[in-house]
């Protein structure tokens, strides 16, 4: 599985509900210093001030004068951002305290002038028992971890820099997490939802299954819709035939219809087909399929590039996403299928599919834009696509409205570019005389009558060569991600972001990795997923969701939905809540069971039989016995090929350093142009260290000058012995410099000691 690819982070903001904190709705009047960012709510607010006059009408004015700051500050830290920390209540397993963890010079302050409250703030028995004591009490009140205790976090600038913010590491990579939606999924590659008020999603398999899945994320045992036996696609990983996409129409409450696109096999020729379906009408969790009415079909020349988009936009037409016909290059006719308007591949078409039960089965919108050309499709709606592999409509910002009916898609590129567009009327979108910025076709390129849109973003093979189009978050529960336009790439299993500066037009890109170290430890989230991206989603409420697979054929059941979750801030409690209407369900209900665990850290390696060296906390403390070598191997007469050193690292540790290995009889570097924590593990694991906790790039540790780069582009599953086994350019080949020199950060904990 992919997994997190950022350098740990310390800073781990949690409610004692654990969950992160965020902006209450209300103002708050006792706390107030946490009325921007923490754990309480008004009421909440409300009931520790009540708590507060409680205990304060114990004392007289002097008392008051002396200790009622101190209870404040005591009742206050449970709307922390960091509560969880501070009453040791991020183990959900061990008992939460009573007090929040102390400094011991606050502490000693606090015993000497108000101990009397210690018994009305707390009815811990140890505590009573440890009151007389100062030194005992002090001792009981404070934290495994010194930097989070109370008062000092407060000026502990690491734990208060960009707090409530989503966090990023020193590269620029946004630390996310994930919770498991559904499992055991082969190929899935579309997941809807009716807009019917139930929050039902709807997930598409490749070989023509759909599966309903209820809030509770329950699966019902009967299909909703199973078009297998007319459906073409093969096990061959990679086939693009299939059962490519599903929409349901937007009036669905009330005329029950959906519309499908697939591919078919008619006699010897290979078509995709759009089809109409109705909802049976004795069972709402099940496609009445012999209601079919196929609304459009069109010849595939090649069995690859066959789009697979079909949804519905702002204005109520039914757009579908075709692509240019396949082969490579687009060679069909004079310039190609997606330049050629009398053709239907290679474009994004729109037709309106209402009140069709008599007369036609679809009509060409009055104001679509080529139905006065001659020679054109009238359905044609924008033109010059490649492949575009999932396309949104964007929600518009929840209060504002701003980019309501936008429509993104991801436009999967030739042999050098991956593009993101956003799909205007009547628009070119270049293909084949462009691939992203750059020309394809020099000829068509140059012919100034191109006119053609650019696109919003493009990147290089280098980063993933599949597109996979994504969403622009606008839902409730995660109010950083709101505007932020998330993708990924099918190839490479890289997740990615863009967002809009709404001053210059400009698309600005971040890479999303998985969340290091304590980010992601709140219950019931991971920080890893399988590789292979397939399709994105989002649910009725607007949350986003995507789906990927460990195996890439449509008959591998090895698919996973995940749900995308900002550890850093979330939507104030009650804010977000819904009530789905009820389902009436007649099939055999399969309750979720997660199957994915956390990364512990990063990636969990097995145990090695050879005894991993000690990892401490305390500096320059080596083992006796066997002379250890600057790297902090035990050297060795020759070198087996394969084997690996760390160096580089200023302060001499054992654990990290620039990765340096044996190849064809000399020691060499490799380059970081596709360096993961998957390589890292291997590297790790061959030293005797079970973690991998960080894969480190652009030289960290130091360039290696004084030897050759032998490897380059390595790509590990995380299970091989040495790298050598692990798929690369040939020993010696490579198209990097030293400065890309690739290292590791290595442990037998969860931590990295700085």
């Amino acid at each position: 599985t992919m997994q997190a690819r950022c350098a740990p982070v310390s800073l781990h903001p949690q409610c004692l509900d654990f969950k992160p904190p965020f902006k209450p709705q209300e103002d708050l009047q006792f706390c107030a210093m946490y009325r921007n960012f923490g754990c309480c709510d008004s009421a909440k607010d409300q009931e520790l001030m009540a708590k507060f006059y409680k205990i304060m009408d114990n004392f007289d004015n002097y008392g008051y004068a002396n200790c009622a700051g101190y209870v404040q500050d005591l009742l206050c830290q449970e709307c922390s951002p960091y509560a969880a920390h501070l009453f040791d209540a991020e183990d959900p397993s061990t008992p939460i305290r009573t007090l929040p963890g102390l400094c011991p010079d606050y502490c000693s302050q606090f015993w000497l002038k108000c101990r009397s409250t210690i018994t009305l703030l707390s009815d811990d028995l140890q505590l009573a028992q440890a009151e007389p004591d100062q030194v005992q009490f002090c001792q009981h009140l404070e934290l495994e971890d010194p930097d989070y205790c109370y008062p000092h976090l407060l000026s502990n600038e690491q734990l208060t820099q960009n707090l409530g913010h989503v966090r990023a590491d020193p590269e620029g990579c946004l630390q996310l997490c994930l919770e498991e939606v559904a499992n055991g999924l082969r190929n899935p590659l579309a997941m809807v939802h009716a807009n019917d008020g139930t929050h039902r999603f709807f997930i598409a398999e490749q070989v023509g299954l759909v599966w309903t899945y209820l809030p509770d994320r329950s699966k019902l045992e009967k299909p909703f819709l199973n078009i297998t036996k007319a459906v073409l696609t093969s096990p061959w990983e990679g086939d693009e035939r299939g059962f490519l996409g599903l929409t349901f129409h937007p009036d669905y409450k009330y005329n029950g219809k959906l519309y499908v696109y697939y591919s078919v096999e008619i006699g010897f020729d290979e078509r995709i087909r759009v089809s109409e379906f109705r909802v049976s009408p004795g069972d709402m969790n099940v496609v009445d399929h012999a209601s079919e009415r196929i609304i459009l079909e069109v010849d595939e020349p090649a069995s690859n590039h066959n789009g697979g988009m079909v949804m519905f936009a702002d204005d109520g037409y039914l757009y579908i996403f075709t692509g240019d016909g396949g082969m490579a290059g687009d060679p069909f006719g004079k310039y190609g299928n997606a330049q050629n308007k009398s053709a239907l591949l290679g474009k994004v078409l729109r037709i309106n599919v209402d009140d069709n039960d008599r007369g036609p089965l679809y009509r060409i919108p009055s104001d679509n834009p080529f139905v006065r050309e001659r020679g054109a499709r009238p359905e044609v709606y924008a033109y010059g696509v490649r492949n575009m592999w999932r396309c949104s409509v964007d929600r518009g910002d929840p209060l504002t409205k701003e980019g309501k009916g936008r429509i993104f898609c991801g436009d999967v590129g030739q042999n050098k570019f991956e593009e993101i567009d956003i799909i205007e009327k009547g628009r070119n979108y270049g293909w084949r005389a462009k691939e992203g910025f750059s020309c394809y076709d020099k000829k068509l390129c140059a012919n100034s009558s191109l006119d053609d849109v650019l696109p919003i973003y493009a990147y290089p093979h280098k980063m993933g060569k599949s597109v996979t189009g994504g969403y622009v978050y606008r839902g409730c529960e995660y109010p950083n991600l709101n505007g932020m336009y998330i993708f990924g790439d099918f190839m490479s299993g890289r997740m990615m972001s863009l967002q809009e500066n709404k001053n210059t037009g400009q698309w600005n890109y971040h890479e999303i990795c998985m969340g290091m170290g304590l980010t992601c430890a709140f219950p019931g989230l991971i920080n890893n997923y399988y590789q292979y991206i397939i399709s994105f989603a989002e649910d009725e409420a607007g949350e986003l969701y995507f789906m990927s697979t460990g195996v890439p054929s449509a008959t591998s059941p090895t698919g996973v939905v995940y749900k995308l979750v900002d550890p850093s801030r979330r939507a104030p409690p009650r804010q977000c809540h819904y009530d789905p209407l009820p389902v009436r369900v007649k099939s055999k209900l399969i309750t979720f069971r997660p199957k994915e665990k956390a990364a512990a850290v990063t990636t969990t390696l097995p145990q090695t039989t050879t005894k991993p060296p000690r990892h401490t906390r305390r500096k320059n403390r080596r083992k006796k016995g066997k002379h250890r070598s600057e790297s902090g191997l035990v050297p060795a007469a020759v070198p087996q090929s394969g084997a690996v050193r760390l160096a580089g690292d200023e302060q001499g540790r054992d654990d990290r350093g620039r990765v340096e290995i044996f190849a064809n009889g000399e020691w060499g570097t490799v380059c970081d142009d596709l360096w993961n924590t998957k390589n890292a593990a291997v590297v790790c694991r061959q030293l005797g260290f079970r973690f991998a906790l960080k894969a480190s790039k652009h030289s960290e540790f130091g360039e290696g000058k004084s030897l050759r780069i032998l490897l380059d582009d390595v790509q590990c599953e995380g299970t091989e012995e040495s790298l050598l086994d692990c798929q690369h350019t040939d020993i010696g080949m490579h198209n990097c410099a030293h400065y890309e020199d690739a290292g590791v950060i290595c442990g037998n904990s969860d931590y990295v000691d700085a």
